[in-house]
């Protein structure tokens, strides 16, 4: 067993992605970066594959307690710094304290700062009292309740996200103890805490933070139930309200958790489960939650999207059509899907002012790079027949990253990022399973990325006939 993250794996990380980016900037140099987002890429992925190698070193002999505190203060502290350097940065690079693109951002904090007017009943009757749709009233309910307590404060409630981030980070850390081991959970830890896309996030306007917290937070707290020798009220409800509140943030998150649920306890090893009355018990469960969001809006929008899901991707590609991404009708479900683990690809030329995805290179080339170490995860548990243990984390996953590729958002940061802490305890249990037979596959994968990235830049100027 590996218990670190080897330094041979930072120095092929940075040779790549300099590679990469030089490759890409040198063949479209009409199309480069500005050197503001090249800084942000560079700063990106040499922090997340250095400090991830020095801190797991370093974490080896700390105990659990000083582990826990040091990794949420140090996730805290780097989120608060970027929320703080961001409010600035944005308002000088866009004229407001939004994020770039940031039409969702602004939708949600100008409606929340006008329904925070009225009374709490008011608020609730507001988006509760007529529902059409629920898919998206999470987060416009959460912050327009956050306004009305501490005022249509921005920086505020982005320093709140970052609270929320870091305590993510430490659910993780306690999902992957129970589910990996100490020495891989601390390393899945680290990784979370230094991910670029988590942070900047926390930077944003949008609902991405909170939605991750609820699912890490509904994947520790089932885990726990899975796994506890006693079942108490608590125990049963807060997984179940979490399970629920996702539906409120997006419908298909909502099912991926069920699916996990019922997949942990249908293939789960965990010893508490191999008593029949206790299985048969918390199978009863799920089918009584089941049904009784299976008359409602909530199931009407699962069928609606799974349904619709063909004619979605249609859409979304002749739109991309029309406006000028010629290529566009290729990227099917069937094209996305076995590559899902890897994406979404890192964006390394300026086109169609896509800043956003820009500044969030250097996490997409991280999860590119990184996505060798979940398909070792993968093919390990299922050559050391582990793969029970770890149902609940892949069935999720799998789950939801699945229903998004045959959509048309295969390739959407936004819609693949819930699926991202999943991915990380799956690096962390892919580095930590390395064996000489599969390490020697690593570089050939180094090539495979840099070409990775020089395909998606030709996709994207070739698309809309920039060349």
């Amino acid at each position: 067993m590996v218990p670190y993250f080897p330094k041979q794996v930072s120095y092929r990380a940075y040779i790549t992605y300099a590679a990469a980016l030089t490759i890409v900037s040198l063949l479209y140099f009409r199309y480069a970066m500005r050197f503001e987002f090249v800084l942000f890429g560079i700063v990106s992925v040499l922090c997340f594959f250095y400090f991830s190698s020095q801190w797991t070193v370093t974490s080896l002999k700390a105990d659990k307690k000083a582990f826990v505190k040091e990794l949420f203060l140090i996730s805290l502290a780097i989120r608060v710094v970027w929320v703080v350097f961001s409010y600035y940065y944005y308002i000088n690079a866009t004229g407001q304290p939004f994020e770039y693109a940031s039409a969702d951002a602004i939708g949600y904090h100008e409606g929340a700062e006008w329904i925070s007017q009225r009374s709490f009943s008011e608020i609730y009757q507001h988006y509760f009292g007529n529902v059409v749709g629920v898919s998206d009233l999470g987060y416009i309910f959460y912050l327009s309740l956050l306004y009305k307590l501490i005022g249509p404060n921005i920086i505020v409630a982005r320093l709140i996200k970052a609270a929320l981030s870091a305590f993510s980070v430490v659910l993780i850390y306690r999902l992957s103890v129970r589910t990996f081991g100490e020495e891989t959970a601390k390393m899945a830890g680290i990784m979370t805490a230094l991910m670029p896309n988590l942070i900047i996030y926390c930077g944003y306007h949008l609902k991405e933070t909170e939605m991750l917290f609820l699912i890490v937070a509904f994947l520790e707290r089932m885990d726990y139930l899975l796994r506890s020798t006693k079942i108490y009220f608590w125990d049963v409800l807060i997984p179940s309200l979490l399970a629920i509140s996702m539906f409120f943030f997006r419908t298909v998150l909502g099912a991926a958790a069920i699916f996990s649920f019922a997949s942990a306890i249908l293939f789960s090893s965990a010893p508490t489960l191999k008593k029949g009355w206790r299985r048969a018990a918390l199978i009863g469960w799920g089918v009584l939650g089941l049904l009784i969001v299976s008359g409602g809006t909530i199931v009407t929008e699962i069928e609606g999207f799974w349904e619709g899901r063909n004619e979605s991707v249609l859409n979304k590609r002749a739109e991309q059509t029309i406006r000028g991404n010629r290529w566009a009708q290729y990227a099917t479900g069937s094209v996305m899907a076995p590559m899902v683990v890897v994406l979404p690809f890192a964006t390394m030329i300026d086109v169609d002012e896509q800043y956003g995805q820009q500044e969030k290179h250097g996490g997409n080339f991280i999860r590119n790079f990184m996505g060798f170490f979940a398909a070792i995860a993968i093919y390990e548990a299922f050559r050391r027949k582990k793969w029970r243990d770890f149902s609940l984390i892949g069935s999720f996953v799998i789950a939801y990253l699945g229903v998004v590729s045959l959509s048309g958002f295969s390739n959407s940061e936004r819609f693949l990022l819930p699926g991202l802490p999943c991915l990380i305890m799956m690096w962390a249990y892919g580095i930590s399973a390395l064996r000489k037979q599969t390490y020697r596959f690593l570089n050939p994968w180094c090539y495979v990325v840099v070409l990775m990235e020089v395909a998606w830049a030709y996709f994207k100027l070739g698309s809309r006939g920039l060349f």
